[in-house]
């Protein structure tokens, strides 16, 4: 019930109008069902041959309070029963009553409708505002947290525990909605017709209750489980896809394959368990609710056959069409909390990630940064990732206009060097200041617009030349992409494609070879013409023709920039007004090109080595 509650507190709120009309139709729906049972009493009389006049009528300002005023409307009917009987036949009389009986049930099914079609807008907008949630937090969370995490779980959690919690909790939103209401009614009239009987049942509710409970609990942990585990199952699919090339290479598909059987089994194992379960909701609550109308019909019809019972035979079978109309929705309701426990798993798997930390702190007045004027700084910098130190003490300046290229070994600590100043990580100590101010006091969005990136790899989306290069630029036009892709040398080979700057590139450019993908990502980066621009080793996994075209482009967007340049090769960084020797997470050496050789130190066996 606590879960329950939290839900409705949690995604009900915003279509609280849709709630309201729902809660209404059921109340009439409830209402509507109860006049129709309530034709079961003269029906069963005029069958039974009890038409004798027995009710007198009644004065309706008699009453002096709401259950007198029932006593009175009931007495009042039966009377005008009794005399349509004797005015215009047993079997007239009848036909009137089955004429009620059918406008009664129309009007039940047209306001329960009503009420499930009032509930789907509530449905389909609770699952739109998650998933637009869960994406907003994936797309806020920095860079830091996807490194911790599998790809493939996050996109489980994405996909099969949000279709999870459409199947399992959405899908209850009208049971949960519209059952307690029938049971609340449907159980007030049981006590106005017996509270002896209705007590005697109570009494043998909280055992069912109990078990029913306990069933519940047990189904949350294994459908907890059995989410992991497909998350697990996500994440290898989506390594093999990856690594397809290397699977084959090594001819290692027979042993990918065994350990995808293996994991597949035990999914189909654990659900096999959590559908077990799952389906033992409805044989239980119906074995329980028939020995609950068993022990009540012995109990109750022995009452009327000793001539003890409060009330006659004919209300006694009506007691018993309620109370057996009330085991329906209460087996429904119980249903709906076996879904909500076994949704409440997929609920907590998502909620990891909405109600994850962000390290990355902002400031709640941070400071403008219009433009870029003077300089960026590292002042004694360390930082690392969990134990061990990445970088250690680093300082350098990086002034306007001027080039500073970052060489060493792999490991060294050059990506993760860049990856600071746009703030995809924090320092652990010291500070990184933009033109004098600590870039963790400068509203982020600023700083990172001040920048553009190239990176090793270049990242395309599946989408249109055109939109890849404007990717991240309002408003720009069709000659400033032209421009800019002439400038990058890509402008001929896109032309060159079937429908030019509307071409869909394909899945992360795959229709495209290394050195066109790198001219596309440097072509967005002019386009967003930065003050301040970042090389990861954009030349590296090039040819020898591509990495030309692509050099002369980086050369072309460097100009009159603040450039940061990681790269292996000497022709990227010759030309650099610094260069930073780092080794083992430490500034080693740094000077121009022949100042660093004449030193005969790291830099020189760099070159010698040919890692450029």
């Amino acid at each position: 019930m606590k879960n329950l509650i939290m839900l409705i507190r949690r995604f009900v709120p915003p279509y609280k109008r849709y709630v309201i009309w729902v809660f209404i139709l059921n109340l009439l729906s409830t209402i509507f069902s109860l006049f129709s049972f309530a034709t079961i009493i003269p029906i069963l009389q005029i069958l039974f041959g009890m038409q004798t006049k027995s009710h007198l009528f009644m004065d309706w300002s008699q009453y002096t309070s709401m259950s007198e005023l029932v006593d009175i409307t009931t007495n009042n009917l039966f009377f005008y029963i009794e005399q349509m009987i004797v005015v215009s036949g047993a079997a007239t009389t009848l036909l009137y009553l089955g004429l009620f009986l059918v406008i009664m049930t129309v009007l039940k099914t047209g306001t329960t409708y009503l009420a499930s079609s009032s509930l789907v807008p509530v449905r389909t907008g609770v699952l739109r505002d998650l998933r637009n949630q869960i994406y907003a937090k994936i797309i806020d969370l920095p860079i830091g947290y996807f490194s911790e995490e599998r790809k493939g779980d996050i996109m489980s959690r994405m996909t099969s525990d949000v279709g999870e919690i459409e199947a399992s909790i959405m899908s209850s939103l009208e049971t949960i909605f519209k059952n307690p209401i029938m049971i609340v009614i449907y159980m007030i009239v049981l006590f106005s017709l017996s509270w002896q009987l209705t007590l005697f049942v109570l009494l043998l509710l909280p055992f069912s209750g109990f078990l029913i409970g306990k069933i519940g609990r047990s189904l949350k942990r294994r459908s907890l489980s059995g989410q992991e585990q497909t998350g697990e199952l996500l994440s290898q699919i989506e390594e093999t896809l990856g690594g397809l090339r290397v699977v084959k290479a090594f001819t290692a598909e027979e042993k990918l394959k065994a350990r995808f059987a293996g994991l597949n089994d035990r999914i189909r194992k654990t659900f096999n368990r959590i559908n077990r379960r799952y389906l033992l909701a409805h044989p239980i609550s119906e074995l329980l609710g028939t020995v609950v109308v068993a022990i009540l019909l012995w109990y109750g019809g022995t009452l009327i056959l000793q001539g003890e019972g409060t009330i006659s035979a004919p209300e006694f079978i009506y007691y018993l069409v309620i109370f057996y109309s009330i085991i329906p929705p209460s087996k429904d309701l119980s249903r709906a909390m076996y879904s909500v426990q076994k949704g409440m798993a997929s609920l907590q798997r998502v909620d990891e990630i909405l109600k994850a930390e962000n390290p990355l702190k902002h400031q709640t007045n941070p400071v403008k940064i219009e433009e870029f004027t003077s300089r960026i700084e590292f002042n004694h910098v360390w930082f690392k990732y969990r134990e061990d130190w990445i970088l250690q003490d680093i300082n350098l300046t990086c002034e306007k206009g001027k080039t500073v290229a970052l060489v060493g070994q792999s490991g060294s600590g050059k990506s993760t060097m860049v990856d600071l100043i746009p703030r995809f990580y924090d320092v652990n100590e010291g500070a990184i200041s933009v033109d004098g101010t600590d870039i963790r006091n400068l509203d982020l969005q600023m700083l990172r617009e001040l920048m553009g990136n190239v990176n090793q790899e270049a990242i395309l989306f599946n989408d249109s030349f055109f939109n890849n290069i404007t990717f991240g630029v309002e408003s720009a036009t069709m000659d400033e992409v032209i421009a800019a892709a002439k400038i990058a040398n890509a402008h001929d080979f896109i032309m060159a494609t079937e429908e030019g700057y509307q071409t869909n590139v394909g899945d992360r450019g795959c229709r495209l070879s290394g050195g066109q993908r790198q001219r596309i990502s440097i072509a967005r980066a002019i386009l967003k013409n930065p003050p301040i621009l970042i090389l990861d080793e954009a030349t590296s996994a090039l040819d020898t023709e591509s990495e030309k075209l692509v050099q002369n482009a980086l050369e072309s967007l460097m100009q009159n920039r603040t450039t940061i340049v990681i790269a292996h090769r000497l022709s990227t960084i010759k030309k650099a007004d610094e260069i930073c020797v780092l080794h083992e997470g430490k500034i080693v050496e740094r000077g121009k090109h022949e100042e660093l050789l004449s030193l005969d130190g790291y830099y020189k066996r760099l070159c010698d080595m040919q890692s450029f």
